[in-house]
């Protein structure tokens, strides 16, 4: 099993100093990973239900807190890093213009010699998409071809798109990715995402499921993926840890190994215990 933390751009990791503490210490202890996450605006009272809590809503219910954009703060820290990959979980894709976000996501990739794994979703917070002027009913369908427009400008030399949202033709757009291409594992809960991570996903992140759910979205996932001729077995799947170090993180881990789960994906500690935390998690369980 693989680790990673989440969250990394908030709480400890939201300012300057702090985001260097946290890369530095998840890079001692032997994460993996570093993964952020996206709002551009937090709509005071919004009422569109938060789907990885209980309550619906973020963060205990909190609206206001520092929340840095995810690209530029995986910059920061892959300067002042050199082997921890660098993710996003996940980029609301459909929000973003993805010629822009194409050249953006190449050139951290090249600056940070190939280190970053792309995780998109579809969004949730319908009040945000308004504030942004972006389209919300229609998302999933601007996911999918989002996607396919960034691939696109990544892998050829003068590249032509004819899609519903996006045409042009013979653009170029360098730099390339580092890696090729970016691998990107589609995040989300529901089973139209297990079915678009099986279609198109280099890997799938279904968020803090309880692994019966996990067992039946990955099903999907594998199952979509022989329908449309890929190896299931090439799609990672992150699930979250969930809980600290001890018994109950034990059992998580056991019943996500079980069903096939390849990466776990842990909270965003304090700087000064995140390495020792790290370095216990790869020697128990990795």
């Amino acid at each position: 099993m693989k680790f990673g933390i989440m969250f990394a751009n908030t709480g400890h990791g939201a300012s300057a100093e702090g985001a260097k503490a946290v890369g530095r210490a998840a890079e001692e202890g032997g994460f993996e990973a570093i993964w952020t996450v996206e709002h551009v605006v937090v709509p005071s009272g919004y009422e569109s239900k938060y789907p990885y809590d209980p309550s619906g809503k973020m963060a205990g219910g909190a609206e206001d807190f520092d929340l840095p954009d995810p690209l530029i703060w995986l910059t920061w820290v892959a300067a002042h890093t050199s082997t921890i990959k660098l993710a996003t979980g996940i980029l609301i894709l459909p929000q973003r213009n993805p010629v822009i976000t194409a050249k953006e996501l190449a050139t951290l990739d090249v600056l940070s010699g190939g280190r970053l794994m792309l995780g998109v979703g579809a969004g949730w917070l319908a009040e945000e998409f308004a504030a942004l002027n972006a389209s919300f009913d229609d998302r999933g369908k601007r996911l999918d071809e989002y996607i396919d427009v960034m691939r696109a400008l990544w892998s050829g030399d003068k590249t032509s798109f004819d899609g519903d949202f996006f045409q042009f033709e013979n653009c170029i757009s360098k730099p390339r990715p580092e890696q090729g291409s970016i691998p990107i594992i589609i995040g989300g809960h529901s089973k139209v995402a297990a079915r678009r991570a099986g279609r198109v996903g280099n890997g799938f992140f279904p968020g803090s499921a309880s692994a019966t759910e996990i067992a039946d979205l990955v099903a999907i996932v594998r199952q979509t993926a022989e329908d449309n001729d890929r190896d299931p077995d090439s799609i990672q799947i992150i699930a979250s840890g969930g809980a600290p170090p001890g018994p109950k993180l034990d059992e998580r881990i056991e019943k996500l190994a079980g069903i096939g789960v390849t990466h776990a994906i842990m909270p965003t500690f304090p700087p000064d215990q995140l390495a020792e935390i790290g370095r216990s998690l790869n020697a128990t369980y990795g």
